[in-house]
């Protein structure tokens, strides 16, 4: 609850965090790289660039536009269908392989900046131009890596997590980011249409349709899966995912989603939280044993006995391995992009520095998957250590 009001109005501080999106392809007809533009001379001289990914694999990216004409969409129900948009980020053959993937689209960033007040200090064109580490249409890695899926804030993009996508893709995983029809402030299409955000008047009106957001992100989680790991997959490099590891991440109601998404559907393994208030409580038999992490913010929110009551709630119905763990110094956007364009275009920011938000977020989430997905113990999840002074574990 909380986070979703947050997340919809924040200020120009949280602001720093939200991103656009990348021209994309539709799986259904156009090549997946149609309209995907190499950044080019016009690119701003002070062009923020996105941290190196850490590991050993260089990182392709293409994007996919899928559509649901099997269900209704529960903001727009006229448009005869869910709609949705995914950039997927994978471990690439070898480097330099392909275009540079431009981070979003002008018009993306445009609608962002201007719904958040934030035009004057933020210039869409710079943001769109933040450069990447993805190359589109790099040959895919030999092999078969786990699935992620990443969902993202209310009102925000997909793109508010490039950083954390890329650096999946670069240790071995293929990373979906999903943008939901109608749930952020723009959404660029490849046929020319912008989606906006029908859903941030709707909760306005009734903020209790949080449950709506978080169904129907579950709902959409299920649709990917079908379109990447079904009979007749969509994405013509999919059988390089292992579709019996996968994981679910989110940041906001992203990650409230994640819960809903394991509940609704057994194949999802594994969940992270990233600072989200839950929405809907577990049913009777919790995830299934499946684990289960919270991740969140240290400033009287999200630990035990915080104003979010939602996680005090949660905790006793995970019923498999689980963590809660908060950042100090953290806010709410500390667990996506926005520490990164804060930093870079001077906007005010929590004490936690960007570097750290950046090296926090990727090590303990990929940290979480490679011990669920991939079976490797890591001691950085089994409690506190010196190299992560920030990082408190709760045991309510």
């Amino acid at each position: 609850m909380a986070e979703l009001t947050r997340a919809a109005t924040a200020a120009v501080l949280s602001l720093a965090l939200a991103l656009p999106l990348t021209g994309a392809a539709t799986a259904t007809a156009a090549p997946q790289t149609a309209t995907v533009r190499p950044v080019s001379a016009t690119v701003p001289a002070d062009t923020l660039r996105l941290p190196r990914p850490t590991g050993p694999h260089p990182v392709g990216r293409t994007t996919l536009h899928l559509d649901d004409r099997s269900r209704t969409d529960p903001w727009v129900p006229s448009a005869g269908g869910r709609e949705l948009m995914a950039t997927l980020h994978y471990p690439a053959a070898r480097p330099g392989d392909g275009r540079t993937a431009r981070y979003s689209t002008v018009e993306e960033a445009r609608l962002l900046v201007e719904g958040q007040g934030i035009e004057t200090l933020v210039p869409a064109r710079t943001l769109s131009a933040t450069r990447t580490h993805g190359r589109v249409g790099a040959r895919p890695a030999k092999g078969t890596y786990p699935l992620v899926l990443l969902s993202p804030g209310f009102s925000v993009s997909r793109y508010t997590q490039t950083n954390l996508a890329e650096d999946l893709a670069s240790r071995g995983y293929v990373v979906a980011s999903l943008d939901h029809a109608y749930e952020s402030y723009g959404i660029s299409l490849p046929d020319g249409r912008t989606l906006t955000c029908v859903a941030c008047r709707a909760l306005e009106e009734d903020g209790s349709r949080g449950a709506v957001v978080t169904a129907t992100r579950a709902r959409d989680v299920s649709h990917v899966l079908d379109r990447l790991t079904g009979p007749a997959p969509v994405w013509r490099h999919a059988g390089m995912i292992d579709k019996r590891r996968v994981g679910m991440a989110g940041h906001s109601i992203g990650g409230a989603s994640a819960a809903t998404a394991m509940a609704a559907d057994r194949r999802v393994d594994a969940g992270i939280n990233m600072d989200g208030s839950f929405w809907e409580d577990l049913p009777a038999g919790g995830l299934g044993g499946r684990p289960f992490m919270m991740l969140g913010t240290d400033d009287g929110v999200h630990r035990p006995g915080g104003s979010d009551t939602t996680w005090d709630r949660m905790w006793p119905t995970l019923d498999g391995w689980k963590r809660w763990l908060t950042v100090t110094g953290s806010d709410h956007f500390t667990f996506s992009d926005g520490p990164l364009i804060s930093r870079h275009f001077g906007l005010p920011a929590p004490a936690l520095p960007a570097g750290r938000a950046v090296a926090v977020t990727r090590g303990y989430v990929a940290a979480f998957f490679d011990q669920h997905l991939r079976g490797r113990p890591q001691p950085v999840l089994a409690g506190p250590t010196a190299a992560n002074p920030e990082v408190k574990f709760h045991h309510p």
